[in-house]
């Protein structure tokens, strides 16, 4: 039985950088929401702000730890599976990687310890000051990391000879035509990623009737951002999208699943809001759309014409489907974001959140949905860019090593094993946190916070609890 070596060697590096991805894009934002707790615990001195940094940063050293080890890995792939990349664009992706480790690591490993561990041992200004260096450090991370991605998505800055890559503007080469949008896309995601991590857990303890003062807050906290930053992330993708129609026209193509112009409808572009892409007769199945607006969408006039996949020779299209289902999955999800922040909102608003049932129940349970996001838009992203590890210069089938195709299925199954451990036992760990809660905060509410009234169901969940916390 044969194994084709490319095939494998793509899904592994999807599987691995599909569970990295999460930890950094939602230590990215919970470091800097960790940060904000201890300015306002300086500035203002209430305690509850001290304890919420506390509690989540234990969570926060849980999944900067599995961020960190899972991250390792796919350096190594670079040399096992991808080595002619290596070769043919190492000049220009390893010295940004590089710069990520001497700017954003070291300065993150300089201050960890002191924000993990310096709580009632450094002065406050010192811990405050460490938590700020840390959220500033992935920060950088993130933007080392996304010029490297964008300049696989639009190289610029470089010049090939005999083949390879050389570097010849390195601030085209940082900020190349993609890198803003993708980093501001990119950094509002993990941000609104932890807003409904933090959300899920303020209305799971509301729900419960615990730690009410704690949680009110992290529920105020997060819906106040999510209702702000959820819509100018519409706006972000937009401007990305136009971008990308800009720079890689096909892998719009593959996202609408549109194929030519004369499948237009009135001389336009249509929404297709369903359909069953079908590589094999240049078509879709089961077909919905609506017509105009995806010529008012991707071009912002009424009859704007983008190219079809058609116009391109069948071996520089990407995959249809995999973008195509992806995108509108981060679409949905992108949506409900906005109407979980705005509900939330009108219900603080009119002084009922904290009371109505029908909401907190399910809030309780979108902590994923930031995370469903993300990695459906890194599918989108990816998957489009295909068939180019660096788009126009590198194809995928190219930048394979001289490995075999059992020596990558070894590993794939090993990875999946060894992930899936790692990844049960973090989770599980994380939860037990959650559990137990902020250390020292009330379980009961304090003196002029009310309480809101629980069912016999939730009384019940709550002695659970107690019982197996001790509290």
């Amino acid at each position: 039985m044969e194994f084709d070596p490319v095939i494998l060697a793509r899904i592994q590096f999807a599987f691995t950088v599909s569970f990295h991805i999460i930890f950094p894009s939602f230590t990215i934002g919970l470091a800097a929401y960790i940060a904000t707790l201890e300015v306002l615990w300086m500035t203002t001195g209430h305690e509850r702000y001290h304890r919420i940094a506390r509690f989540f940063t234990k969570i926060f050293a849980v999944s900067f730890g599995m961020g960190v080890v899972s991250g390792i890995v796919l350096s190594y792939q670079f040399g096992t599976n991808w080595s002619h990349f290596s070769h043919v664009v190492g000049n220009v992706i390893g010295p940004l990687i590089g710069y990520e480790v001497l700017t954003a690591f070291f300065l993150e490993a300089t201050f960890l310890g002191i924000m993990l561990f310096g709580w009632n041992r450094v002065p406050r200004g010192l811990h405050v000051f460490a938590s700020l260096m840390v959220a500033l450090g992935t920060s950088l991370s993130a933007f080392w990391i996304l010029s490297a991605n964008s300049w696989m998505q639009t190289p610029a800055g470089h010049t090939m000879i005999d083949g390879v890559a050389h570097p010849t503007d390195w601030l085209n080469t940082i900020f190349n035509p993609s890198f803003p949008y993708r980093f501001a896309h990119m950094v509002t995601a993990c941000y609104l990623t932890t807003a409904f991590v933090v959300l899920a857990v303020g209305a799971r303890y509301v729900y419960q009737g615990r730690y009410a003062e704690d949680a009110r807050t992290m529920m105020r906290m997060a819906i106040g951002l999510i209702a702000i930053l959820a819509p100018i992330q519409a706006f972000i993708g937009d401007s990305h999208g136009l971008n990308t129609l800009q720079y890689q026209p096909a892998k719009i193509a593959a996202i609408e699943a549109h194929w030519g112009t004369e499948d237009d409808v009135d001389n336009s572009v249509p929404l297709v809001l369903f359909a069953w892409p079908n590589e094999e007769t240049e078509s879709n199945d089961y077909q919905i759309a609506v017509p105009h607006l995806g010529s008012l969408i991707l071009t912002h006039s009424w009859d704007g014409k983008i190219p079809g996949l058609k116009e391109f020779a069948r071996e520089d299209r990407p995959p249809v489907a995999i973008p195509f289902f992806a995108f509108r999955v981060m679409v949905g999800m992108g949506l409900l974001m906005i109407a979980v922040g705005w509900l939330g909102a009108f219900l603080l608003w009119r002084r009922r959140l904290f009371e109505t049932d029908w909401y907190l129940a399910p809030l309780q349970y979108v902590w994923p949905i930031g995370f469903i996001t993300i990695l459906s838009g890194w599918f989108v992203t990816e998957v489009g860019r295909q068939p180019w590890v660096a788009y126009g210069i590198l194809r995928t089938a190219d930048a394979i090593s001289p490995v075999d195709g059992w020596a990558v299925a070894t590993t794939l199954v090993l990875f999946v094993l060894v992930y899936g451990v790692v990844f049960s036992g973090g989770i599980y760990y994380i939860n037990r946190l959650i559990v137990r809660g902020p250390e020292g905060a009330a379980v009961e509410p304090p003196s002029g916070v009310p309480n809101r009234p629980l069912t016999s169901a939730n009384e019940a969940t709550r002695q659970a609890i107690s019982t197996t916390t001790g509290e």
